[in-house]
């Protein structure tokens, strides 16, 4: 017995030594980009859980469409819970895996999964309870809205400690480089949503609870994939109830170093909530457009989230071991090619805006209001990853302040304001712009931040530099002596 866990043991040293000359050595470019495009899937699969639901349903009434996106912000909860654990948990594992503290490493990943459990369990407590005024609150425009977001939202609710942990464990395995085994459990999950989707909504004839169903049962199935590769050895750190922190000063940590990611989520959510409420006045038709707007926006923005996540780990192993140069490296490369991306898809996009409108709406005013709006966000799409890169940057290093300023920034500074606001001047044209609107102040309030850390990152190597010089010397003087 003491044998075979001393070779596991050193079968877990020996792949954590392989993982982090892979993270410190491998050229930029090609690092950046293995780890981008599985994250950049990771989460373009994820909005295909929003958009697969949201199209099956568009055949059930603007009523049922517009339900999925009040649901939307109660989604946001959950993944602002399994964000703030997965997120907070995958930036200090990173750093320490960098430093080559396994147990602390464990230790973290343990605490934050069951944690992160804990708290879906406690969203579908409440959820359940207080279901209705929820559902008001998100936005309903109509009872026959408010009777579908019901519906829906009670398999969400259901999901709601699989998917949390889930978060945690896709964000684990891409800070510490395995993002591919983090891709096979989403993608699977969306295949399995996908395919239940038209056979329990029209199949089986259980219209919005078909869908609901669907979402809940390929949470699961993806949640089990997930767990399956901690379970049989695949990761580098393991999912241990023996493991689990004692201390609340591990939780305090995680907590606190994932709150940047648990602002951004919540404000979406919150967003979301004054989206509907600001345009649930011009009838379903336009809830159920913006609707489809947001979700094709977030799909968008999974773009850039993949990359720079993809991006995450290289910045975590790389500025532990002090390599401020690779650093730097990554940051310009993935920043311009992240940019790129955006770029060509807001061209695309903008292009196929009509198609796009047809396939999920049956109303040709409801098209031309969703048209209108994505065209006017596919503006600023390309600036979209200078404020998520800057934020997630500043959160990986452990700057929580800047970083938890950064990702307010967008929602909470500007879009909030600019939807409030532009409407009363503008009314519909007002809410259709507003998230470009934002999208472009949040650009600008990034640089300053992003041209300090870049100096930041410069007297970093200089100094690094300058002490590896100076022992250089004292070496060579010894020698001489």
């Amino acid at each position: 017995m003491e044998n075979h866990l001393q070779a596991e043991q050193t079968q877990a040293e020996e792949r954590e030594r392989r993982q982090f000359l892979k993270m410190t050595t491998t050229p930029i470019p090609k690092l950046i980009v293995t780890l981008a495009i599985p994250t950049m899937l990771n989460m373009m699969v994820s909005s295909l859980y929003n958009l697969a639901d949201t199209y099956f349903v568009s055949g059930l009434g603007e009523d049922a469409t517009g339900a999925v996106s009040v649901v939307l912000s109660l989604m946001s909860v959950i993944q602002a819970i399994g964000y703030t654990f997965g997120m907070g948990a995958g930036s200090i594992i990173s750093r320490l895996l960098g430093k080559r503290a396994q147990k602390e490493a464990d230790e973290v990943s343990s605490s934050a999964f069951f944690a992160a459990g804990a708290a879906g369990l406690i969203i579908l407590i409440v959820g359940f309870i207080f279901l209705t005024p929820l559902m008001w609150l998100f936005g309903s425009s109509s009872q026959a809205v408010l009777e579908n977001a019901r519906r829906y939202s009670r398999y969400i609710l259901l999901a709601a400690p699989f998917m949390c942990m889930s978060f945690v464990m896709n964000n684990l395995l891409r800070s510490q480089g395995k993002a591919v085994l983090s891709m096979i459990g989403l993608v699977t999950g969306a295949v399995i949503n996908v395919g239940l989707d038209p056979l329990f909504i029209t199949g089986f004839g259980m219209g919005i609870d078909g869908a609901g169903l669907a979402t809940c049962l390929s949470q699961i199935i993806s949640f089990l994939i997930l767990l399956f590769m901690f379970l049989s050895g695949r990761s580098i750190t393991r999912l241990r109830v023996r493991s689990v922190a004692r201390r609340g000063k591990v939780y305090w940590e995680v907590i606190s170093t994932g709150f940047p990611s648990f602002c951004r989520q919540i404000l979406a959510s919150l967003c979301s909530v004054f989206l509907n409420w600001a345009v649930k006045e011009y009838g379903d038709g336009a809830l159920a457009a913006m609707g489809v707007v947001q979700k094709v926006f977030m799909f968008a923005f999974s773009i850039a989230l993949g990359v720079g996540q993809g991006f995450q780990p290289v910045l975590g192993y790389n500025y532990s071991a002090g390599k401020f140069g690779r650093v730097r490296k990554a940051y310009l490369f993935t920043l311009g090619f992240s940019m790129a991306l955006m770029t060509v898809f807001a061209v695309c996009c903008a292009a196929a805006a009509p198609a796009i409108m047809r396939a999920f709406l049956h109303y040709p005013e409801s098209r031309a209001i969703g048209t209108l709006a994505l065209r006017l966000q596919c503006i600023c799409m390309p600036l979209l990853p200078l404020n998520f890169m800057a934020g997630l940057t500043y959160q990986i290093v452990g700057n929580k302040a800047v970083a938890a300023l950064l990702s307010c920034s967008r929602q909470g500074l500007f879009f909030i304001p600019a939807i409030l606001i532009l409407p009363v001047i503008w009314d519909l044209t007002g809410v259709q712009c507003a998230q470009a609107v934002s999208d472009a102040f949040a650009f600008l309030f990034a640089v300053p931040f992003t041209v300090s850390f870049m100096r930041r990152l410069k007297r970093l190597q200089k100094g690094t530099e300058n002490v590896l010089s100076e022992g250089i010397s004292e070496h060579t003087e010894g020698a001489g002596e």
